[in-house]
């Protein structure tokens, strides 16, 4: 599947931004989506995972209790709300796609970059203090 993300920008701490990853394939409910970002000289990072319905949902211990994973199906888009942000939140954002049969996720597979099969371009995200 093909994925676009959008939304990113500056913001001061404390500000809050949505990001949105969409595509025009038909077949987008089949997969689980998650976001991940990579910040200058670091390692990238699981943000959080969203399951085939929106049901099922998982989050970094970084961002809990500050983002928001949801999607819509009927416009194929899954959305990052992000609130609180804070200087530390600064890095590309990207989502990505895991063709699956399960209408769940978990942290044995959806926190891991390597069960996405599918990689949008990236959305910069700067949060100034």
């Amino acid at each position: 599947v093909q994925l676009v993300e959008s939304g990113g920008g500056l913001v001061q701490a404390g500000g809050s931004l949505k990001l949105s990853c969409a595509t025009t394939e038909r077949t987008f409910s089949n997969y689980a989506i998650g976001w991940f970002r990579q910040a200058p000289g670091k390692d990238r990072e699981f943000v959080a995972a969203v399951s085939r319905t929106g049901g099922s949902t998982l989050y970094g211990d970084s961002v809990k209790g500050r983002f928001t994973i949801s999607r819509d199906n009927a416009e194929n888009t899954v959305y990052l709300q992000m609130n609180s942000l804070k200087p530390d939140d600064t890095a590309a954002y990207y989502c990505a796609g895991r063709n699956t049969n399960h209408d769940y996720v978990t942290n044995l597979y959806e926190i891991y970059e390597s069960q996405y099969d599918s990689w949008g371009q990236g959305t910069q995200v700067t949060v100034s203090s």
